[in-house]
């Protein structure tokens, strides 16, 4: 199902979701104009077709012990395709890693921490980043707090009503 086969109603859909994943059918049917069966089913091809990857809940970092963020710039000895690789593979099993990004550019890799302190990031870097072979520089930003954090994407491009030609 490519984004062009998708009407205003799966749009919407999409929109609301991401906004709130919780809301019950027949509210999320309500809010798109549909009764409860076809927007269940519009879901569900949504989810069938992968624009709908996983369902998640947001925790608050400090509540739950992880107040530190940091970002991390890692520049590979080489950056050919099997050390890429490698290091993509290695740093999605690090549980402390919440993002990672292949990046053009001064640097390889973009990654994004969370530790509960910062004897938790050193032990991070001593015990795992820093123990990858092929490594040859790592940079570390802390953030000292959001500004801005979003998980939904901007639809309104979707959403805008196009003129019939």
């Amino acid at each position: 199902m490519a984004s062009n086969n998708l009407d205003t109603t799966d749009w919407r859909i999409l929109d609301i979701l991401q906004g709130n994943a919780a809301i019950p059918n027949i509210d999320l049917a309500d809010k798109v104009f549909l009764s409860p069966s076809p927007c269940s089913r519009r879901v569900k091809n949504l989810e069938d077709k992968g624009y709908i990857s996983k369902r998640v809940s947001l925790l608050d970092p400090n509540k739950v012990g992880l107040p530190v963020t940091v970002f991390i710039q890692v520049t590979l000895d080489h950056q050919v395709k099997k050390e890429l690789d490698d290091f993509a593979k290695q740093v999605t099993s690090w549980p402390e890693v919440m993002e990672c990004y292949l990046m053009t550019g001064e640097f390889d890799y973009l990654i994004r921490v969370v530790t509960p302190d910062l004897q938790s990031y050193q032990e991070f870097l001593d015990q795992r980043l820093t123990q990858f072979k092929g490594i040859s520089h790592v940079k570390s930003s802390f953030s000292l707090k959001p500004i801005c954090y979003k998980t939904e994407l901007p639809l309104g491009h979707h959403l805008k009503e196009k003129p019939e030609i």
